[in-house]
C-alpha cells in the first residue's frame, strides 16, 4: 500500500545535493521521491510492504544530512527563526575576525593608496590565529558536507568550498612556518582568502535564507486568516476554546465581526457573511438557518449558531494552504536541465581548477606557484551551482503563492509549467459561462401589468420545476401579492393550467397555447425574439386571452465576456462546450464573443470533444464545475475547475479558480507565462555566473575573494529576480 512521507531535509547546500538525494532515493525499490532545494523538503510516497519510513529517513542521514518528519508549521517556522539568527550570530563572529585580514589584502594591491599596515597584522601567526576560527569553526559545517559527499561518491558546492579555502589556509600555515629560525624570509600568505571566502559566503547564504522566507509569505497570509480560537456551546454555557479542540457536530456561536472559525451550517441566527476570502465576491451573502458556512470567512451583523461539519485539515481554507504547499514543493519539469547539469559540474569543475593550475604552473608563468594557485582557487569558486539550483524552485514558490492570493491554486510545478502552453481552451456552458440558475430576464403583460404578474407568479408558487422558482423570484423583488389557487395542474414538457377564482390561467409553450385553441400569432414575433436570444419563453393567457410574455434563460456571468476577449488576446482559441441545441447555444456564445461552439454533446461525450482537438495538435484546457466535467478536466492538458462547483471535478482539476471568477483564467494563464520567463531568466543568469566567471577566472582575472562574492551574491540575485514575481500586475 502506498503511503506519503514529508519530510524537513538539512544540510543541502546546492543542486547537487538535492540531486543525489532525489537519486539515491528513487533507486530504492517502492519508493519515488521529489527533493525540493529552495523549500529544504522531500515529498516521498512509498509502498509500506517493501520499505519503512525509518529506512527512508536512515538512507538520507546515511548521505550525511538531516531528516525528521516535517513538523507543525508554528513548529517549524520556530525553528527556521532560530536558524536564522544562529546563522546572524556566525555571521558577525566571522566579520569581525575577517575585517583585519580584509583590511592586508591592501598590501597585495600595487598602488600605494596611503593607507598604514601594522606590522602586526603582516605577522603570519597573528593571521593564523584570526583565520583558524574562520576556518574550523565557522566553516566546519562545509568541512562535514564535503565528506559525506565524498564519501558517497558524489562531490556538492562545500566540496569546491572546502578545497579552495583549505588551499589558502594550509598553504599560508606552511609558509608561516617556513619563518621559523628565519626571519628574513617574507611569506606568501592567502589566510585572508579563505577567512573572507568563507565570510561571504556565509553572506551570501543569510541574504539567500531571508529572501527565501518572503517566498513563502502566501502561506503565511492564508494562515494568518485562520481563527485561532472558537466559542463553544457546552451544557448551555458558552465556553471559549482554542480552535483545534472543536470537534465535529459542536455547536458553534460566532458573534458580529468574529471570523467563522470552521466549516458548518446554520442552525439559528441569521447574518450576512463576508466570503470574499474564499469566493472574490465583495458582496456579504445572506445567511440563514440551513445555509452553510466556510471556515475563516468574516459574520458581519448578526449572531449565528452553527454546527461543525469540518474541521481542523478537512477545512476549506485547510484544502487550499495544503494545495498552495505541495504546489510550491512540487517540481516542475524544466527543473529536471537543472538538475542534470548540477549533476555534473561539481567533478568538471574540480578537474578545470586543476587544469587551470598545470597550465599557469607550466605555461604561463612557469614555477610561479602563487599565481596559478590563486587562479585555480578563482575557478574552484566562482564555479559553485548553487544558484542553478535555486533558478526553478524559488520561481515556483513565489508563482504559486501570488496565484494563490489571486485565488488561483495551481496543484504542482508541472501544472504552472503546462499552463503556459495552452493555445486552446474549452469552456462549459452551464455554470461556467453561465450562473447556472435561470433568471426571468424579460417580461410583457399586453393588458393589467399587475393583475398578469400577480396570476404568474400565484400559479409558478405551486410549480417546483426550477423555472417557476426564478419566476417565483422575479415577483418577489416586484413586491406581488400573491392569490389562492383553486386546481394546478402540471402538463409535462409544455407548462401548467391553474384557476384562481372564476378564471383559468393557462402558462407555457406556443404547443400548449395551440392544444388550448388560445391564439397566440399576434404576438408571436416576440415570442420568436426571446428564442433567438437563447431564452426560454413562456405565454400567459387567462381566460382563453393572451395577456403577457415571460422570458427565463440561464444569464451569463458579468465578467464571461471581458474573460473571452483576454484569452483572445493571449492567443488562444476559445470554445464553448454544451448540451444545449445549437440556436440556444449559438446564442449564449454570442453573448460572449465565442466563434467555435460545440452543441448537443451528451455528458459522456465531452471527453471524446477534447481529445479531438488534442488530435489537431492543440494544447487544451477545460474549464469545467459539474461532476459530468471530470472526464474531460482529467484528459485535458490543463483541467481548470472553477471553485464553485463540485468537489469531484475540483479534486480533478490541476487548476482550481476559486469563486467562478472567470478572468482569473485568462490570469492563470497569463502568471503561468510570467512565471516561465523568469525561470528563464533565473537559468540564463545563473549558466552565465558560471559558466562566463569560469573562463574569466581562468584568466586569471579574478581574485579568489571576488570570485567568492561573485559566487555567493549570484544566489541572491536569483531569489531576488524570482521575488519580482510578487509586484508583476496582471
Amino acid at each position: 500500500m502506498k503511503e506519503e512521507l514529508k519530510l524537513d531535509i538539512t544540510g543541502m547546500t546546492c543542486a547537487a545535493c538535492s540531486a543525489r538525494i532525489e537519486k539515491v532515493l528513487n533507486k530504492m525499490d517502492g519508493v519515488e521521491a521529489n527533493v525540493n532545494l529552495a523549500m529544504e523538503s522531500a515529498a516521498v510516497s512509498y509502498e509500506n510492504e517493501i520499505v519503512s519510513s525509518d529506512e527512508i529517513i536512515g538512507k538520507i542521514e546515511k548521505l550525511g544530512y538531516g531528516a525528521t518528519e516535517t513538523e507543525d508549521r508554528n513548529v517549524k517556522a520556530q525553528h527556521k527563526e532560530e536558524e536564522l539568527q544562529q546563522r546572524k550570530n556566525k555571521l558577525l563572529f566571522s566579520f569581525l575576525l575577517s575585517i583585519p585580514l580584509l583590511y592586508t589584502m591592501l598590501a597585495h594591491i600595487p598602488w600605494d593608496f596611503g593607507f598604514p599596515m601594522p606590522p602586526i597584522l603582516m605577522n603570519p601567526w597573528f593571521q593564523l590565529l584570526l583565520a583558524t576560527p574562520i576556518q574550523f569553526y565557522i566553516g566546519g559545517p562545509f568541512y562535514t558536507s564535503a565528506f559525506n559527499a565524498l564519501k558517497n561518491k558524489s562531490a556538492n558546492m562545500d566540496v569546491l568550498v572546502a578545497l579552495g579555502t583549505s588551499a589558502a589556509y594550509f598553504y599560508s600555515l606552511t609558509e608561516g612556518v617556513k619563518t621559523i629560525g628565519n626571519p628574513y624570509y617574507a611569506p606568501r600568505l592567502y589566510f585572508e582568502t579563505s577567512a573572507v571566502l568563507i565570510t561571504l559566503i556565509l553572506l551570501g547564504k543569510f541574504f539567500e535564507a531571508l529572501a527565501k522566507g518572503r517566498t513563502t509569505e502566501a502561506i503565511s497570509k492564508l494562515l494568518g486568516l485562520q481563527a485561532k480560537e472558537a466559542t463553544i456551546l457546552k451544557n448551555g454555557n458558552e465556553i471559549r476554546v482554542p480552535l483545534d479542540e472543536v470537534k465535529v457536530a459542536d455547536a458553534v456561536i460566532v458573534k458580529p465581526g468574529e471570523k467563522i472559525p470552521v466549516d458548518g451550517e446554520v442552525v439559528s441566527g441569521q447574518s450576512s457573511v463576508d466570503e470574499s476570502m474564499i469566493t472574490g465576491e465583495s458582496i456579504p451573502v445572506e445567511k440563514m438557518i440551513g445555509d452553510p458556512v466556510i471556515g475563516s470567512t468574516l459574520n458581519k451583523n448578526g449572531t449565528l449558531t452553527i454546527k461543525a461539519t469540518k474541521v481542523g485539515k478537512n477545512t476549506a481554507l485547510a484544502g487550499i494552504i495544503k494545495i498552495v504547499e505541495e504546489a510550491q514543493g512540487s517540481k516542475a519539469p524544466i527543473q529536471r536541465v537543472a538538475d542534470t547539469i548540477s549533476g555534473y559540474f561539481v567533478p568538471v569543475v574540480v578537474a578545470l581548477s586543476i587544469l587551470t593550475f598545470l597550465i599557469w604552473y607550466i605555461i604561463v608563468e612557469p614555477g610561479h606557484f602563487p599565481s596559478a594557485f590563486e587562479t585555480a582557487i578563482a575557478v574552484l569558486v566562482i564555479a559553485c551551482p548553487c544558484s542553478l539550483g535555486l533558478a526553478t524552485p524559488t520561481s515556483i514558490m513565489v508563482g504559486t503563492g501570488k496565484g494563490a492570493e489571486m485565488g488561483i491554486l495551481f496543484k504542482g510545478g508541472e501544472h504552472l509549467e503546462t499552463a503556459h502552453k495552452i493555445n486552446a481552451i474549452v469552456l462549459d456552458k452551464t455554470g461556467t459561462i453561465t450562473k447556472g440558475q435561470p433568471t426571468v430576464t424579460d417580461f410583457i403583460a399586453y393588458q393589467d401589468d399587475k393583475k398578469v404578474l400577480q396570476y404568474l407568479v400565484s400559479v409558478e408558487k405551486s410549480s417546483e420545476h426550477p423555472l417557476a422558482e426564478a419566476i417565483v423570484q422575479f415577483g418577489m423583488s416586484k413586491r406581488t401579492s400573491t392569490l389562492p389557487v383553486k386546481r394546478f395542474t402540471a402538463v409535462p414538457g409544455h407548462g401548467i393550467e391553474a384557476k384562481i377564482g372564476d378564471e383559468e390561467v393557462v402558462i407555457g409553450t406556443k404547443k400548449l397555447m395551440e392544444i388550448r385553441g388560445i391564439q397566440y400569432q399576434t404576438v408571436q414575433n416576440d415570442l420568436l425574439h426571446f428564442e433567438s436570444q437563447g431564452k426560454t419563453a413562456m405565454f400567459i393567457a387567462i381566460q382563453g386571452t393572451i395577456m403577457g410574455i415571460i422570458a427565463v434563460a440561464d444569464t451569463v456571468k458579468e465578467n464571461a465576456k471581458l474573460a473571452v476577449d483576454q484569452l483572445k488576446q493571449l492567443g488562444i482559441e476559445v470554445y464553448m462546450l454544451t448540451g444545449d441545441n445549437e440556436g440556444t447555444a449559438k446564442a449564449i456564445a454570442g453573448q460572449v464573443g465565442i466563434q467555435n461552439v460545440i452543441a448537443e454533446v451528451l455528458p459522456d461525450e465531452k471527453a471524446n470533444q477534447i481529445k479531438e482537438l488534442q488530435l489537431q495538435g492543440k494544447k487544451v484546457a477545460m474549464v469545467g464545475d459539474g461532476i459530468n466535467d471530470a472526464p474531460a478536466l482529467a484528459l485535458a492538458d490543463i483541467g481548470i475547475a472553477i471553485g464553485t462547483g463540485t468537489d469531484v471535478a475540483i479534486e480533478v482539476a490541476d487548476i482550481t479558480i476559486l469563486g467562478g471568477e472567470l478572468t482569473l483564467i485568462p490570469k492563470a494563464i497569463a502568471l503561468s507565462k510570467k512565471t516561465m520567463l523568469n525561470i528563464r531568466q533565473n537559468l540564463f543568469w545563473a549558466l552565465i555566473y558560471n559558466s562566463a566567471g569560469i573562463p574569466v577566472a581562468a584568466l586569471g582575472f579574478l581574485a579568489p575573494w571576488v570570485a567568492g562574492a561573485a559566487m555567493a551574491f549570484s544566489s541572491v540575485s536569483v531569489v531576488t529576480n524570482s521575488l519580482r514575481l510578487k509586484r508583476i500586475k496582471i
